[in-house]
């Protein structure tokens, strides 16, 4: 049908054109009109029959539908992030910034040990503040200028995070998976805790805390434990832990605004 379509619309342009050039030659009064008459009444026709005018008119539509639903999928996923930051449990009463990670640094033997956001000195940021995302710690920022700043990760080579491991709290602390008594698989980090020290797979590791907060405060979910080292004769037990937030996945996360204790603390009295 639209072939059909086109061979009539064809043959109707093809007579048309026939009798304005007959006028023309003709030297017929308003030659000149007419054809300036035909070209903006038949020339969208013609474009509209060209099959590559068609196409590009397509593809054009296309890409446009392309970035309008890209960018719809990115809103639609930096809302459901900041959602799940915003109902964290971990993060109950905080105050914090929102931030998107926009660079990636250096590469360690568990992925990126260091991402910049888009936060700087002049939204607040400061030195020695914990980032986190809704599924728990992600590192501390080591350098700030006016409109970003620089995360060191956990796992990465620099940075070592005091914890506390299972239901009853055991102290120790974790590190990058690549340094330690045993070689870890990508992705894990190594935990080790005080001696002789009670831990199983499956016990949660959380921040043990920082002195007024800065750079963590206590009960951040890091990760969880995966294989415990059977060494014999071993007094300080070894780890490997999974952890919770995926790095190599970052988007929003959060900036934790927490700072140093000013107030002093109010002494208690026994009453045993």
């Amino acid at each position: 049908m639209r072939d059909t379509s086109r061979r009539r619309l064809l043959v109707v342009l093809l007579v048309l054109t026939v009798v304005v050039l007959g006028v023309d030659v003709a030297g017929g009064p308003g030659a000149g009109r007419l054809r300036a008459a035909g070209g903006a009444a038949f020339g969208p026709i013609e474009r509209l029959l060209s099959p590559g005018a068609d196409a590009a008119g397509a593809a054009a539509a296309r890409a446009r539908e392309g970035v309008l639903r890209d960018q719809l999928v990115s809103q639609t996923r930096e809302a459901r992030e900041l959602a799940a930051l915003s109902g964290a449990p971990d993060l109950a009463g905080s105050r914090f910034l929102p931030a998107r990670v926009v660079g990636v640094g250096r590469q360690g033997a568990a992925g990126p040990q260091r991402v910049t956001l888009d936060l700087g000195a002049r939204d607040g940021v400061r030195p020695e503040l914990s980032v986190v995302a809704a599924d728990g710690l992600v590192g501390r920022v080591v350098a700030v200028s006016p409109w970003t700043c620089d995360v060191l990760l956990v796992g990465s080579a620099d940075l070592v995070v005091g914890v506390r491991v299972g239901a009853a709290g055991t102290l120790g602390s974790v590190g990058s998976g690549a340094r330690g008594p045993q070689h870890r698989a990508a992705g894990q980090l190594n935990l080790t805790v005080v001696e002789r020290g009670a831990i199983r797979a499956g016990d949660a590791v959380t921040t043990l805390g920082s002195v007024g907060g800065a750079p963590f405060p206590a009960g951040l979910r890091i990760g969880t434990v995966q294989d415990v080292d059977e060494v014999p004769g071993d007094l300080t037990p070894t780890a490997s832990v999974r952890p919770s937030v995926d790095l190599t996945t970052l988007d929003v996360v959060a900036v934790l605004l927490t700072g140093p204790r000013t107030t002093p603390r109010t002494p208690s009295t026994a009453t045993g």
